[in-house]
């Protein structure tokens, strides 16, 4: 199983990379300009990296494979107005690994990014996921609303559209087959820091992302899939509507989740959404496209009034 897994994601990794990295801008590098934190999540221990001066704040969450590194762009361009914090999110990196499946379902992250903003000595936040990331931003704008002054999703369907696709539309159940793959007991022997960091076009980077994935657990990086990731029959679910105002990017070469499942998503806000789409970025749209992706963020954040007082 482990080997058969290990094939998956390969091949995964190999169309990620061919169809990836055809808009993206030279990355910069603020890997030790950042100022380094620990929140403590109910007795988790939380690693967030930060950059710019203290005031408003975003809160950066990464997905799947991936660290506080993948926004270093964005962290780069908006910190000059903006408190930019960047989490790795448990099971990665730096910060805890905890045992079992239940410790990594999404009400527990969205309690890391509210212990994050605690520990910053704030009581609100812009939050930006991506991914995994995506989905525990989701969950922490419906689970903490007083919380969330706005809310940027890239590359993560509301989780009621991705159930809707998984239910009715057979190329997405055919798209998410690696994740069946990954929620089977003992995927992650198959994982290898290198073979995760491979998507990373950046040599600097990747140096940086294999240290990282060294630093991580891989069966903690598929309970996520475990925990979340829905099952057949897909059946929908209530789920509170999202009240901040929303701002989707999505990169529409993603071949793991597919833009339909954005379709109808104002169904479940109460806020504005703003949806943006950008065709030739891949999956990692922060990447691919960061010069873009950090100016539609900017120019969102000012039309909604969330710049820095």
């Amino acid at each position: 199983m482990a080997r058969h897994v290990a094939i998956a994601f390969a091949l995964l990794v190999a169309l990620l990379f061919a169809v990836s990295g055809r808009v993206r801008a030279e990355s910069v590098d603020i890997y030790d300009r950042v100022r380094d934190g620990y929140a403590d999540s109910d007795g988790v221990r939380i690693h967030y990296a930060a950059l710019g001066p203290r005031g408003r704040l975003i809160v950066f969450i990464h997905g799947f494979p991936d660290f506080w590194y993948t926004w270093r762009d964005q962290m780069s361009a908006l910190s000059h107005r903006y408190q930019t914090v960047a989490i790795d999110q448990r099971g990665y990196n730096l910060s805890a690994k905890p045992r079992g499946a239940a410790e990594y379902d999404l009400d527990l992250l969205a309690g890391d990014v509210a212990a994050v903003i605690h520990d910053l000595g704030e009581q609100k936040a812009v939050v930006v996921g991506h991914d995994w990331g995506g989905a525990t931003a989701w969950r922490f704008a419906m689970l903490y609303p007083d919380m969330t002054e706005g809310l940027v999703i890239l590359n993560s369907p509301h989780p009621r559209g991705l159930l809707r696709e998984l239910r009715e539309n057979p190329q997405q159940r055919a798209n998410s087959a690696y994740a069946r793959g990954f929620q089977q007991d003992g995927a992650y022997l198959g994982l290898t820091a290198e073979g995760l960091a491979a998507w990373v076009r950046d040599p600097v980077a990747r140096l940086h992302y294999v240290e990282a994935f060294q630093r991580s657990d891989f069966e903690a990086m598929l309970n996520y899939y475990k925990q979340n990731y829905p099952r057949d029959p897909y059946a929908d679910v209530d789920l509170p509507k999202v009240q901040a105002p929303v701002l989707i990017i999505h990169g529409l070469n993603d071949p793991f989740l597919l833009a339909p499942a954005l379709n109808n998503t104002w169904q479940w806000l109460t806020g504005t959404m703003q949806v943006v789409t950008i065709p030739g970025a891949s999956h990692f749209v922060q990447q691919d496209a960061s010069q873009l992706v950090t100016l539609t963020i900017k120019q969102w954040l000012a039309t909604k009034g969330l710049g820095r007082p």
